[in-house]
C-alpha cells in the first residue's frame, strides 16, 4: 500500500471528527511516513508496520468519543461515544447489539413513564381538588405531589443508569483497544519497525 492510498484511507475513515483533531492525527502518521522513508523503508513496509488504516480510524474515533464522553458528560457526547465504541467491534455488533439495544429500550421506556407519571401527578393535583377526589382536596394534591416525586425519582434513576451504560461501553471500548494493541504491536516490533 502506498502512502496516498494509507493516508486516504485513514482520512475517510476518520470522518466526522473534530477537524482540529483528524488533522493532528493525520499529521502524526505523515511524520511516520517521513521517518519511515528517512530510515531507509518503502511506503509499502511503513504502511504494513503501522497496520490497517481503517481500524486505525475506528480505534481512534472510539478513543475520541471515550475521551469527549468523560469531559463534556451530555447526551451528544454519550452518543458520540457509543457510536465509536459500535464502529470499533463490528464483530461485537453481531452479539452485543440486541443485548445493548434491549437494554437502551428498557432505559427509554422508564424516561417516557416518568414523564407520564409526572404529568398525571400535575393532573391529580390540579384537577383532583376541582373534581371531588376520593379524601378531599387537601388529598388530591399530596397525591398529585407523590406522583410527581415519584416520577422525578424514577427519572434520576434512570439517568443515572443511563450514565452507568455509557461508562460502561465506554470502558469495554477501551478493553477491546487495549486486547487488539498488543496483538498489532509484537509484528511491528518483531519486524523491527516503530
Amino acid at each position: 500500500m502506498t502512502r496516498a492510498e494509507f493516508m486516504g484511507r485513514l482520512k475517510r475513515g476518520l470522518v466526522g471528527m473534530p477537524t482540529a483533531a483528524a488533522a493532528d492525527i493525520a499529521s502524526d502518521y505523515e511524520i511516520h511516513f517521513e521517518d519511515g522513508l528517512a530510515a531507509g523503508r518503502s511506503e509499502a513496509e511503513v504502511a504494513a508496520a503501522l497496520g490497517d488504516p481503517d481500524r486505525l480510524a475506528r480505534e481512534l474515533r472510539a478513543e475520541a468519543g471515550a475521551q469527549r464522553w468523560h469531559q463534556e458528560k451530555n447526551p451528544s457526547a454519550a452518543v458520540a461515544a457509543i457510536f465509536a465504541v459500535l464502529g470499533l467491534g463490528a464483530i461485537d455488533l453481531l452479539i452485543l447489539l440486541p443485548i445493548f439495544m434491549s437494554v437502551v429500550g428498557v432505559l427509554f421506556g422508564f424516561f417516557m413513564a416518568a414523564i407520564g407519571i409526572f404529568i398525571g401527578g400535575g393532573a391529580v393535583m390540579i384537577a383532583g381538588p376541582l373534581a371531588g377526589f376520593p379524601g378531599g382536596p387537601l388529598a388530591a394534591i399530596l397525591g398529585g405531589i407523590g406522583l410527581m416525586a415519584g416520577a422525578t425519582a424514577l427519572g434520576a434513576l434512570t439517568a443515572v443508569l443511563t450514565i452507568l451504560l455509557v461508562n460502561a461501553t465506554v470502558w469495554f471500548a477501551r478493553l477491546h483497544y487495549r486486547l487488539l494493541k498488543p496483538a498489532l504491536e509484537p509484528k511491528a516490533q518483531a519486524d523491527g519497525k516503530f
